[in-house]
């Protein structure tokens, strides 16, 4: 079967994920059968699609026609063989049961087409066990949506033992078009990549504890702001809902043995039905409304050391099994679990022996089997780490940016974080100015082009995650600060034009970047803004300087000081955008842009550009003042606050200190 062969698609199961997974087949323009057992249930999904599609609309990220046109798309059912009679692709959602998932199967089997490949959106459980069930193992895969569906970017493609490389060809490329990012997933192993990872991380949280090695503050203080995840490990077990990372540990331990026994704690919370945030109660107290209270400055060595040395002897066991290369690890987790770096990059960085030594040492100590050390990860820590090397001479490698060379002398930087909204982090600044001086002595190049990748963002801003695991420290914030200044100033003072293509948000340093582009072409749907006084803090990266010499300074003022959002044809207005074009027309004109200043006479830009910039105020006081007052304000009360309220959706009380 061909991409284009699949017209439409049967959702089994209309709850959170089924109707989620129902909705993206609409709006990609799939006929979809959404299907559950009763009638309520089913209704109930028909309902929250209408409800979702509607709200899309009011935020102008769909049409109404769109929205309107893609529920007509949808068709509640009941009846088993009215729902899968006539479809090409059965994405089955229901229950993460073994038993009941085989049950669907059963009676799927005796009504889909010959045809109709068969999809299963679980979690953990085995692809193979589940396609003998039917009659046509070769035409049956995993495919892995999380939750939800509609804003989750990532999908998991599994391959049963005799899954067709067909069959996961053309449901990698059905992801695609529902506009997700499908990571392959080569083998058949219980969790797949991101469960396989993320799990185990809880339950060692949740053993370190039972074993009163550490406490909760500990775990969670290390995790958000030393290791600089997205949640604490014990307050994502809350928000994954502790059964669930229970039942999954339950079917590791079953297939995989002793490594993955659950923890007396997580097991404790569960038989309390203290489940997490649905309940009201987890390893947090929700009831009360106080919810998930982190120290920001309770971190251990000991607590990073051991979760690190978890995930690096889970990375080495999916590695070591062929079960996915360490890019296709990275990415799954960064996309499905927000994690800033890939676990696979974060253990090769901290370096594979310690770690190695961390779970030998701890073997030693407990006997415990979730100690023992994969023998891949004993052979990738002799040779440095999972990556491979890459001292070969045949040119610059990036991770949180690429360089193209789309033709015509244009070189074009993009901000490659899309998991993060392409967020600026330490390590992004510095491949930022790698690269402006790569391009700058390519004599094939004479004009630069700045994009994000994604739909979402140009950029939104500084990475606030990475500035909370780096604590309050106002001398370290002050060179962050420099660091992103000398950046910033480097592309601000290139000699060639530089064009900044804008789609999505454009926040804080991520609008302090493209200020110093020479010229900004931004899409209708961006939206642009400096946040920073909402967090305690001030543009940092030249941008108290410079804004103001292209809006003028009352306009810098109220951008600066409101903290406001603005929509892209305000900021036309301003000035700051000088060409504002449709959404699906910006990659085109930002090229065409970029490729007519690249054909231009280059003498002549330089000379122009370093006059236009000599002509202005020095600077160079403002910047130095900028930098003092960044530091300062990292040490205060305020920032912590605000960096607080942002990482927890919600709003600051500032008190001066």
């Amino acid at each position: 079967m061909e991409l284009e062969d699949i017209n439409t698609v049967a959702v089994l199961g209309a709850g959170n994920m089924g109707h989620g997974i129902a909705e993206v087949a609409a709006m990609a323009g799939y006929e979809v059968a959404l299907r559950d057992i009763k009638d309520e249930f089913v209704q109930n999904g028909y309902e929250q699609i209408e409800w979702s599609l509607n709200k899309l609309a009011e935020k102008d990220q769909l049409s109404q026609d769109d929205a309107d046109a893609a529920l007509e798309r949808v068709t509640p059912l009941v009846d088993v063989e009215e729902a899968v009679g006539n479809a090409d692709v059965i994405i089955e959602a229901v229950p993460e049961k073994m038993e009941i998932k085989k049950d669907v199967y059963g009676e799927v089997e005796e009504h889909a087409p010959d045809r109709a490949i068969f999809a299963t959106n679980t979690s953990s459980l085995s692809i193979t066990e589940l396609a003998d069930v039917t009659d046509r193992p070769e035409q049956f895969c995993g495919m892995h949506f999380f939750n939800p569906p509609v804003r989750m970017q990532l999908v998991e493609v599994i391959s049963g033992a005799e899954s067709a490389e067909d069959t996961l060809d053309v449901i990698e490329e059905l992801a695609e078009d529902f506009g997700k990012t499908p990571v392959r997933v080569h083998k058949d192993s219980p969790g797949f990549i991101v469960n396989r990872i993320l799990v185990p991380l809880m339950n060692e949280a949740s053993w370190l504890v039972s074993e009163d090695e550490t406490t909760i503050a500990e775990v969670d203080s290390t995790t958000k702001y030393d290791m600089g995840l997205p949640m604490g490990s014990f307050e994502l077990g809350d928000q994954v809902g502790n059964d669930v990372s229970y039942h999954v540990l339950e079917y590791m331990h079953e297939v995989l043995g002793d490594a993955y026994e659950p923890a007396p704690l997580l097991e404790t919370k569960v038989e309390n039905e203290e489940l997490g945030k649905k309940t009201g109660k987890g390893f947090y107290d929700y009831e009360d409304g106080d919810g998930v209270d982190i120290p920001t400055d309770d971190q251990s060595e000991f607590v990073k050391e051991r979760l690190l040395a978890t995930m690096a002897n889970e990375a080495a066991k999916l590695i070591g099994n062929d079960v996915a290369p360490p890019e296709s690890i990275d990415e799954a987790v960064q996309l499905g679990a927000g994690f800033p770096d890939g676990p696979v990059k974060l253990v090769d960085e901290f370096g594979l022996e310690p770690l190695l030594e961390t779970l030998e040492d701890a073997h030693d100590e407990t006997g415990h089997e979730r100690y023992a050390p994969a023998d891949y990860l004993a052979e990738r820590a002799e040779a440095g780490g999972f990556y491979e090397s890459a001292d070969d001479g045949a040119g610059v490698d990036f991770d949180a940016i690429r360089v193209e060379y789309p033709g015509d002398m244009v070189g074009h930087i993009v901000l490659d974080r899309p998991h993060r909204m392409n967020t600026i982090s330490d390590d992004l600044l510095a491949e930022l100015s790698e690269a402006i001086d790569l391009l700058e002595d390519d004599e094939e190049v004479r004009a630069l082009l700045i994009t994000g990748a994604g739909e979402k963002a140009f950029s939104a801003g500084a990475d606030v995650q990475s500035m909370a695991a780096g604590g309050a420290n106002p001398l370290g914030a002050v060179e962050l600060s420099k660091k992103g200044q000398s950046t910033f100033g480097k592309l601000e003072a290139c000699d060639m034009p530089v064009v900044a293509a804008i789609d999505g948000y454009c926040l804080g340093g991520g609008m302090e970047l493209a200020t110093c582009a020479d010229l900004r072409v931004a899409s209708d749907r961006s939206e642009f803004g400096q946040p920073e006084l909402d967090l305690g803090l001030l543009p940092g990266w030249g941008g108290t300087q410079r804004l103001k010499h292209i809006v003028g300074e009352g306009r810098a003022k109220e951008i600066i000081l409101t903290a406001e959002r603005y929509e892209a044809a305000t900021m036309e207005e301003f000035g700051f955008v000088n060409e504002l074009v449709g959404n699906d027309e910006l990659v085109d004109a930002a090229l065409e842009l970029t490729t007519d200043l690249a054909g231009g006479p280059p003498i002549a830009q330089k000379f122009t550009k370093r006059a236009m910039l000599a002509g202005r105020d020095d600077t160079e006081a403002g910047l130095e003042y900028e930098s003092s007052a960044f530091g300062h304000l990292m040490a205060t009360d305020d920032l912590m606050e605000g960096i607080t309220a942002f990482m927890g959706d919600g709003e600051p009380e500032f008190e001066g200190k």
